[in-house]
């Protein structure tokens, strides 16, 4: 059943009530906003673990046009986690197996794929077809870089995802002037201290738990629902099951964009180049780089260079139930990260600092506010596994609540 109703330009659309039942029930959606759904763009970049479902759930929302970017071939090794793939559709190009689910999902949706891999000579192109919406189901900081860029100068909101082993990120980027990913992320780390998900794993659920997030917030953004994550990153651990949010605003002081010159001279990057067609080795040993934010440690050399004589200020950015639960003798404070920019005054600038969490991302993240409070990254280290890498490698420095 179906019903119809006027859209903006005064043309009858049917709805088709049945499908959307449990939509048009809502007090916030109803007729209107479905509507407003079934008229919507939405494009989503990477047909990967990131974009099968959000693929998939903006196509059984309703989304009317939904746009497919992905050069890739399914492969054995993605079904993992890809779940808009199946085994019988190996070897097929992404964008043709998720158009040919999504069509077997909503037949009534107009889906368009572009078999090719964004890039600084096709995104402006794209981008200029009109999406309300972009989503980043990319792996590579070029691609994402390029996605900010591009959609800050045609002022189009983007939906954020990231994933790593067993813990994840969302925000949402250029909306309603807010900040951009290059307010939270100024600086460009160099390529060998950004590992993939082929070298560090990835929990097969976790993508569908934060695809399904950026799904969301899309349609929030179109329904004009919510409090969208714009200033906010969500932090998901699936192991400890825990979200955390970290707020962000405007950075006065990084660059600002005028054109795409700067995330396109990442791509003719011979390193960069390695990482996005993976060619090439690239030595992850090599963390002495001036260029990075932030250095990262392992705990094994962490343990080596403290039995040397080195002693930086360790720093835990845990909640205070974790750290009671369990902490190193050696800590010298312990603060929540979402409150690390307010604390300040007792972190050392004249010393360096290893920044701790329980695994090893909010840690990351907190450095990142110190180095916006005005501290040397070269002085910041994140210790690689957190907690856990100490409590595997220095189990008798540990001290349990």
């Amino acid at each position: 059943m179906s019903e119809s109703c006027l859209d903006g330009l005064g043309l009858l659309v049917d709805i088709d009530v049945q499908r959307y039942a449990r939509h048009i029930s809502l007090p916030q959606v109803g007729l209107e906003g479905q509507r407003k759904l079934n008229q919507s763009r939405v494009l989503v970049i990477g047909a990967g673990g990131l974009g099968s479902p959000a693929l998939l759930y903006l196509a059984a929302a309703g989304i009317g046009h939904i746009g497919v970017v992905d050069d890739d071939v399914v492969d054995l090794s993605n079904l993992q986690r890809q779940v808009i793939h199946s085994t019988a559709t190996i070897g097929q190009l992404k964008v043709e197996s998720a158009s040919n689910r999504l069509l077997e999902l909503n037949p009534g949706l107009t889906v368009s794929t572009y078999g090719v891999r964004l890039s600084p000579e096709n995104i402006e192109s794209i981008l200029a077809e009109g999406w309300d919406v972009v989503i980043d189901g990319t792996d590579n900081l070029p691609t994402r870089y390029l996605l900010d860029d591009a959609c800050f100068l045609k002022n189009i909101p983007w939906v954020y995802g990231s994933i790593y082993r067993f813990e994840g990120q969302v925000s949402v980027f250029n909306f309603k002037q807010g900040p951009c990913y290059r307010d939270l992320f100024s600086e460009v780390p160099p390529p060998q201290s950004v590992p993939s998900c082929e070298q560090g794993g990835v929990l097969g659920v976790l993508p569908g738990v934060i695809g399904s997030l950026q799904a969301n917030e899309a349609i929030k953004i179109i329904l004009g629902l919510g409090e969208v994550l714009n200033g906010r990153l969500l932090l998901y651990d699936a192991e400890s099951m825990n979200f955390q949010t970290l707020r962000f605003s405007h950075n006065s002081e990084r660059e600002t964009i005028h054109d795409l010159s700067l995330s396109a001279a990442m791509f003719d990057d011979d390193a960069w180049c390695m990482r996005l067609t993976g060619v090439g080795d690239v030595d992850e040993g090599d963390t002495s780089s001036n260029e990075m934010m932030f250095k990262s440690i392992s705990m094994k050399e962490f343990a080596k260079r403290r039995d040397t004589g080195w002693t930086p200020f360790i720093l835990d950015v845990r909640s205070t139930a974790e750290y009671e639960q369990a902490h190193t003798a050696s800590t010298d404070l312990q603060i929540d990260h979402e409150s690390v920019a307010s604390m300040v005054e007792s972190i050392p600038k004249d010393r360096e600092v290893v920044v701790l969490c329980r695994s090893g991302m909010r840690s990351q993240m907190a450095a990142m506010y110190l180095i916006q409070a005005g501290y040397d990254g070269s002085f910041l280290y994140n210790l690689e596994g957190g907690i856990m890498a100490w409590q595997s490698v220095r189990p008798d420095e540990i001290i349990h609540g």
